[in-house]
């Protein structure tokens, strides 16, 4: 069957948390659920629709992206995949978690699975191509899904806008050349599901997108 995409809005930073499923096996794409109702908002959300949880995919390891990565792979005991330049992202969380009010950051153990890009990742019914997509950090990843057409971008693009590159591993140019060779070569139809904010498609994006003014 066709993948369900289920969205939730979680944390101060209303990050895009997504559970994706065949009607029995999920993936949750960067969990970023921090307190007690968040956690239960998910855990509802799968038990009720007896979904198996298979893994946890993490576009990239900003703090609000990964607020729920130790609490879900602890209750399903499911692996978690991160781009291997991204661990120094993920390890620097802990130190600055209570700054950005997060003083009960649970730091997970390190990535069961460390990507590079290129990988073909398959769970059940869905099935993802990983990209190699820098510049909001130096170890974002999208995961694309070919034959459903959606991509789920992370921080990459926005509706009409694009990732914030003033924190550690932001670049400016090098997020362009993964919008414009990676992003933007996708087909224009592509629905695009992104990590903060409503969808969008590339076509739009091709047209309209602010990053067309640099």
């Amino acid at each position: 069957m066709p993948s369900h995409i289920e969205k939730f809005i979680f944390n101060p930073f209303q990050e895009n948390t997504y559970v994706i499923h065949d009607g029995s096996n999920c993936v949750i794409i960067d969990p970023g659920c921090y307190d007690r109702d968040e956690e239960e908002t998910l855990l509802s959300y799968i038990e009720k629709n007896h979904l198996k949880p298979m893994a946890v995919l993490l576009t990239h390891a900003h703090i609000d992206h990964v607020l729920g990565v130790d609490f879900i792979t602890k209750q399903y005991e499911v692996p978690y995949y991160l781009h291997e330049k991204d661990l120094q992202t993920l390890m620097a969380v802990s130190q600055y978690a209570h700054m950005y009010g997060f003083p009960g950051y649970r730091e997970p153990k390190e990535p069961d699975i460390l990507l590079k890009g290129n990988e073909e990742l398959v769970f059940g019914d869905i099935s993802f191509s990983v990209y190699y997509t820098p510049g909001h950090c130096t170890g974002h990843v999208v995961y694309h899904n070919i034959s459903e057409n959606y991509v789920i971008n992370g921080d990459v693009l926005f509706a009409g806008s694009f990732g914030r590159i003033d924190l550690p591993g932001g670049d400016l140019e090098t997020l362009k050349e993964s919008i414009y060779n990676t992003m933007f070569m996708l087909p224009e139809d592509t629905v695009v599901f992104c990590g903060h904010g409503p969808e969008t498609t590339i076509g739009k994006e091709q047209k309209a997108n602010y990053i067309l003014q640099f």
